[in-house]
């Protein structure tokens, strides 16, 4: 009994000694070998490997896919006019040196992005500095990136990694900047818009004086025509009662004379003292072959 506890000790014990040497590599990491703290050997194929058992061997893993560094903080940076920018961007890079790697920065990646940060930072500083904000805005941001990813090559080597793409994400101004400038903006299209209201009111001022002038003229060409056939009509109603009137002057004599009793009795409240010998009673004294000629007529 004793002797099969001592077997499957010690068979326990070996697979755990077994178990201790070996290790698996995935193929998106780089497995680092130590041997008493130093750096025995980089595998970076993956598959099952052997080592020797701790404490004489021990095993660190790299991420070797493309890592993201992002801007932890947004400090302004001034351009070509002194105007102070605040950029965000991002760091594409992988380990391509994984001893290098280690012994600059150990084993955790945050302590590269920590130690990487500040000099992205100061190369962005040193190539925003040389140009103005349109080309940081629009036609020197490409340029900016490329000088920018240049700059970081030789100081990402010595960090064992290599960069592989540097990118702006936003450009602002600072926020207080900004505020003043779209007050500056708001002021100039109000200005703006006050220029267009003072124009449309001349513009108005100018139609409405030349629709009045013009309704001053037609009204006074239509008053004249109007004037002038008036005139002509009565010429010839005149006319027509002249020759009217010219073949049968006592008819003339007697209608004139109904029409002055029309215009006197309009009315039947209508009063007048009038001696009754007078002139005006004249057709009404007359004797009766007037009005028989008059109806005749």
């Amino acid at each position: 009994m004793n002797r099969l506890v001592l077997i499957v000790g010690g068979l326990l014990l070996a697979l755990m000694l077994l178990s201790s040497t070996l290790f698996v590599v995935d193929q998106r990491q780089v497995a680092v070998v130590y041997a008493l703290g130093e750096i025995k050997e980089v595998i970076q194929e993956p598959g099952l490997k052997w080592k020797l058992p701790p404490p004489f061997q021990n095993v660190v893993f790299l991420d070797r896919r493309i890592q993201t560094m992002d801007s932890p903080e947004t400090r302004p940076i001034f351009t070509a006019e002194k105007k102070s920018l605040v950029i965000d961007w991002l760091v594409k890079w992988r380990i391509t040196d994984p001893r290098q790697f280690i012994r600059n920065n150990g084993s955790d990646m945050k302590s590269l992005e920590t130690r990487l940060s500040p000099i992205v930072h100061a190369a962005f500083n040193e190539e925003v500095t040389k140009r103005t904000v349109g080309e940081v805005l629009s036609s020197g941001r490409d340029k900016v990136m490329q000088d920018v990813r240049g700059r970081l090559t030789d100081e990402a080597k010595s960090f064992g990694i290599e960069i592989l793409d540097v990118r702006i994400k936003r450009v602002d101004f600072v926020a207080n900047i900004t505020d003043s400038i779209y007050s500056r903006m708001a002021s100039e299209r109000k200005q703006v818009a006050n220029q267009l209201r003072a124009t449309g009111g001349a513009e108005g001022e100018k139609i409405r004086a030349d629709a009045d002038r013009q309704r001053e003229v037609i009204v006074a060409e239509a008053y004249r025509d109007a004037q002038k056939i008036k005139g002509e009509g009565d010429a010839k109603a005149s006319a027509i009662f002249a020759d009217a009137f010219g073949r049968d002057p006592q008819f003339a004599k007697f209608y004139r004379s109904l029409e002055a009793y029309r215009a006197s009795f309009r009315n039947k409240s209508d009063v007048m003292v009038v001696d009754p010998s007078s002139d005006f009673f004249q057709s009404m004294r007359g004797s009766a072959t007037a009005p028989a000629a008059a109806a005749k007529k």
